[in-house]
């Protein structure tokens, strides 16, 4: 299977497997004179055949997360999500249309390559599912121990298009073969879960409880995680991240204010963290039709939009 490595020419480096969801499952960050393996994800991942939202970077559109049970209704319209032909989990459709099927690349350099995904041309069985065509283009860079991704969101279609966009980056742990997974710091500014009920939000945001709050930061053994956090503060960019403190290094994620939402997950038995932006909360498109504040949105026919997200390795600072 084809794989593309990039490199800043400095040490640092990535790659990305076009025909696996245009996944991210190698970085490689050169920090001073130690290399970081900043991504998790199977030796044979790269082969095909492992679980595809399970390592390095799945990328998570139209929707991120779940949908209950597939279904849904937009401008009177009702949709069902056929589990024979999507993802599913527990019953429910999650992740989107794209983190399982083949991407085009698009343009490539040394030091970056860009991806496109069209839903009626890439996955057209899955066209009818959902209420408007789409374009995800993503660009993936590696330069001085940093892995940044550009979005472009763009509306092909003659009906407006509903969307929410998420990553689900697996982070390695530790940071160093000097260190214990277990006393790796995870941090995230988050104030407010969701409630959620069987992975589902029930519509309440509530102030955080103390095994979610990571604003001062936990301590990876103490966390058991697989939740929705939510108000990120009022900068206009987001960081979160994990210390590695007997190893002096760090890694942050930064992203700007659109990803609202942080899913924060500790995978079984799996010296792995995933900290998780998302423009939109769980099941948004069946939760705003009730007038909750999801941070689902439309783009109409003929728009577009753009975001990012950066993950950078570094040296604490004291």
């Amino acid at each position: 299977m084809d794989v593309i490595s990039l490199s800043d020419g400095h040490g640092s480096t990535a790659k990305v497997a076009p025909a696996l969801g245009f996944n991210c499952f190698d970085f490689q960050a050169r920090v001073s004179n130690e290399t970081i393996p900043v991504l998790d994800a199977s030796p044979q991942f790269a082969r095909g055949g492992d679980k595809p939202s399970g390592h390095g970077i799945p990328i998570l559109f139209p929707f991120p997360n779940r949908i209950r049970t597939g279904r849904f209704a937009w401008n009177g319209k009702h949709y069902e999500i056929p589990e024979s032909n999507a993802s599913y989990n527990s019953g429910n459709a999650i992740h989107g249309f794209c983190l399982d099927r083949p991407w085009r690349v698009a343009n490539r350099g040394p030091d970056f390559v860009a991806g496109v995904f069209q839903l009626s041309r890439d996955a057209p069985d899955r066209a009818s599912y959902w209420p408007a065509d789409f374009r995800l283009e993503v660009r993936y860079t590696v330069r001085a121990a940093s892995l940044r991704a550009d979005f472009l969101i763009v509306n092909p279609s003659a009906d407006p298009l509903p969307w929410g966009l998420g990553t689900h980056p697996y982070f390695k742990l530790p940071l160093s073969t000097k260190s214990q997974a277990a006393r790796c710091l995870v941090s995230a500014p988050a104030s407010q879960e969701w409630e959620l009920i069987d992975c589902l939000p029930t519509g309440k945001r509530l102030p955080i409880t103390e095994p979610k709050d990571l604003r001062e930061g936990a301590y990876f053994d103490t966390l058991k995680l697989d939740d929705v956090l939510t108000d990120l503060g009022d900068t206009r960019t987001i960081e979160c991240g994990i210390t590695d403190e007997h190893a002096g290094l760090q890694i942050t994620q930064r992203f700007p204010s659109e990803f609202r939402e942080l899913v924060v997950y500790t995978p079984h038995n799996r010296d792995a963290m995933c900290l998780e932006p998302y423009t939109c909360v769980t099941d948004a498109i069946n939760l705003a039709p009730w007038g909750i504040e999801t941070g689902w949105r439309v783009l109409e026919p003929g728009s577009e939009f753009r975001t990012w997200i950066e993950i950078k390795a570094g040296q604490v600072i004291a």
